[in-house]
């Protein structure tokens, strides 16, 4: 479905990948502080991207929110929402990473790019929540810090936004902003991706 690729994106051989799981965490879900529209859909994509990249013994990294702006009403540290879901096992093997952060983008005042300095990575696959705000933000920073990108649309979500009396609907916002970002990188769906990567054994 969020098959993007622009002509000018190039990939190189023999590239150093890591897989970028952004904020995956409880508050996202039913239940939650702060649900989003199908995160489950995504989630079940993003286990199969964890999957490939675990069987391969490439880097992960899990980036992990806690809210620390006034008035925050989600991610709150200390509490149940704010932990990374149970599903992905966070961190649990090697060439795992966990990364926290205070901002959108997940390189401000993080470790993350120590992370992938040190293990000389030049290629990041990226998915998580939520695509309209921490997936946009962190993708086109690391587009501008050179990174090669790939977006694995289907294993992000994002949440109705509005606009003075009008209501754009989740659906729409995840098209809009997949659709732009395709000018930071590649946007395929997780199967399309995995595909690309099985055909290059």
């Amino acid at each position: 479905m969020y098959t993007i690729t622009l002509s000018d994106t190039t990939e190189g051989d023999n590239m150093n990948e890591a897989l970028i799981i952004i904020d995956v965490q409880n508050d996202y879900f039913e239940g939650g502080r702060m649900p989003l529209n199908k995160p489950v859909v995504a989630l079940e994509h993003i286990k199969k991207a964890l999957n490939y990249f675990r069987k391969t013994n490439k880097t992960i990294v899990f980036v992990k929110h806690i809210a620390k702006n006034p008035g925050a009403t989600f991610f709150l540290e200390n509490t149940d929402g704010v932990k990374i879901h149970t599903a992905l096992a966070a961190g649990s093997q090697e060439k795992e990473y966990i990364v926290q952060k205070n901002f959108p983008n997940s390189f401000l005042k993080t470790g993350l790019q120590e992370v992938l300095t040190n293990n000389k990575i030049d290629t990041l696959v990226i998915c998580g929540m939520m695509t309209h705000m921490c997936v946009d933000s962190t993708t086109r920073q690391a587009a501008e810090l050179g990174y090669h990108c790939t977006l694995l649309g289907d294993a992000c979500a994002t949440k109705d936004l509005t606009i003075e009396n009008y209501t754009v609907e989740a659906d729409q916002v995840q098209a809009a902003f997949l659709a732009a970002l395709g000018a930071f990188g590649q946007v395929k769906t997780t199967d399309s991706f995995l595909t690309s990567m099985n055909d290059e054994k």
